[in-house]
C-alpha cells in the first residue's frame, strides 16, 4: 500500500474517501439536517485482514460504490434452463469479474472540487480508458459521479454501475423502497450452492411477494433477510430513483441514476449465505446495482439473444470510438 491509495474530501455536509483499486468510493460519512452523523456505504469485512492481500482485486477491499465495465462474469452451464443454456458462452481469454475497471489500480487525476481517477485498459480490448469523478455537493449531504468510458472501436458491452450499502444488525431494520416497476426476476439458478432464498427463473411484481423456493413468497425489501442467503433479483422499468431507509440509524440513502443508459436494476442480496473465505458467513450488505446486463452473466451471454434481451429489454449497450460514453448518477442522505 502506498500513502496515494487513498484520498479523500470533506464538506459541510459530510466527508468522503475514494480508493484507487477499483476506484470505490467508502466510506462515506454525510451530516444530515438533524444534524445526525451516517455512514451508508459498506466495507467488507475482511477489508483490513492481512489475508486480503491474497484475494481478487475486486474482493482484495470490496466497498462503497465502483463502475463495472464489462458488467458481470461468465458461469458454468450446467442445472441452467434450456432457453438460457443455449446462450450461455464461455469466458473470454482475459475476463476479469465485473471487468478490468473493478480488478485494478486506477490513476489520480486533477480535479476541481472532486477527487477525479482514469484507467488504461489492455490493448487487446475494445476499451481504451475509463474516467471517473466523485464531487460532494456544497449545498447538500450528496455525491454526484460522473462516469465515462472511451473506446477503441465500436462495441457493444455489458455496463454496470455497483453501489454496495451497509444495513443495520437487526433483521428487517431496513426497507428497500422501488417504487413502481414493471417487472422483477429471480435468478434461473443458484447464486451460491445452499444459499437460495427465491424460486428459479420466476417473474413478481412486488418485492414484498417474490416466489420463494421453499414455496409461497418472501418479503425482499425488508432487511437484512431472516435466512442466510446469497441471491439475486433483476428489476425491469424502475424509473431511475430507490431508496434503502435505515430505521435503526434513522436515515434513508437514495439512488438517482439514467434510465435510458441502464434499463435494469439488481439487486444483490449478500446476507451470510458464502461461508467459504473470505466470506466466512459474516457478509451482510445490499448491492443496488442500476445494469445493462442479464443478471451480470459475462460478456458472451450479454451480447447474445438471451431470454432478457427477447423481452426487449438491452442487455448490452453500444459505445463509438466517435464520442465517449457519459453517465452521471447521485448518491444522497436525508433523515427519516
Amino acid at each position: 500500500m502506498s500513502g496515494d491509495d487513498y484520498r479523500g474530501l470533506g464538506w459541510a455536509h459530510g466527508a468522503l474517501t475514494v480508493q484507487r483499486l477499483g476506484a470505490m468510493l467508502a466510506p462515506v460519512t454525510f451530516l444530515l439536517a438533524n444534524g445526525r452523523q451516517v455512514s451508508p456505504m459498506h466495507v467488507a469485512p475482511w477489508a483490513n485482514e492481512p489475508e486480503a492481500g491474497a484475494l481478487p482485486g475486486i474482493l482484495r477491499k470490496l466497498r462503497g460504490e465502483w463502475p463495472c465495465v464489462p458488467f458481470g462474469y461468465s458461469v458454468p452451464v450446467e442445472g441452467w434452463p434450456e432457453n438460457w443454456a443455449s446462450v450461455m458462452g464461455p469466458p473470454g481469454p482475459d475476463e476479469e469479474v465485473h471487468g478490468h475497471s473493478s480488478n485494478h489500480d486506477w490513476t489520480w487525476l486533477d480535479s476541481r472540487g472532486g477527487l477525479s481517477l482514469a484507467l488504461a485498459y489492455p490493448e487487446t480490448s475494445p476499451i481504451e480508458h475509463v474516467e471517473r469523478t466523485i464531487r460532494p455537493d456544497p449545498s447538500a449531504p450528496a455525491i454526484d459521479v460522473e462516469f465515462r468510458v472511451f473506446v477503441r472501436r465500436a462495441c457493444r458491452l455489458p455496463i454496470g454501475l455497483h453501489p454496495v450499502f451497509r444495513l443495520p444488525l437487526e433483521t428487517g431494520a431496513a426497507t428497500l423502497e422501488l417504487g413502481g416497476f414493471d417487472e422483477g426476476r429471480t435468478y434461473p439458478h443458484d447464486v451460491e450452492p445452499g444459499a437460495a432464498l427465491f424460486a428459479r427463473n420466476k417473474t413478481f411484481f412486488e418485492l414484498t411477494s417474490v416466489p420463494a423456493r421453499a414455496g409461497g413468497t418472501a418479503d425482499a425489501s425488508r432487511l437484512p433477510l431472516a435466512a442466510d442467503a446469497e441471491e439475486l433479483l433483476q428489476i425491469e422499468g424502475a424509473d431511475g430513483m430507490v431508496a434503502l431507509a435505515n430505521h435503526e440509524d434513522g436515515y434513508r440513502v437514495r439512488l438517482f441514476w439514467q434510465k435510458e443508459h441502464f434499463p435494469s436494476l439488481l439487486l444483490w442480496y449478500s446476507n451470510r449465505g458464502r461461508k467459504a473465505a473470505p466470506w466466512n458467513g459474516r457478509h451482510v450488505a445490499i448491492g443496488i446495482e442500476p445494469i445493462c446486463s442479464p443478471f451480470g452473466l459475462g460478456p458472451a451471454t450479454a451480447l447474445a439473444d438471451n431470454p432478457i434481451a427477447q423481452s426487449g429489454i438491452a442487455t448490452a449497450l453500444e459505445f463509438s470510438p466517435e464520442r465517449p460514453f457519459v453517465t452521471r448518477y447521485r448518491i444522497e442522505a436525508s433523515a427519516l
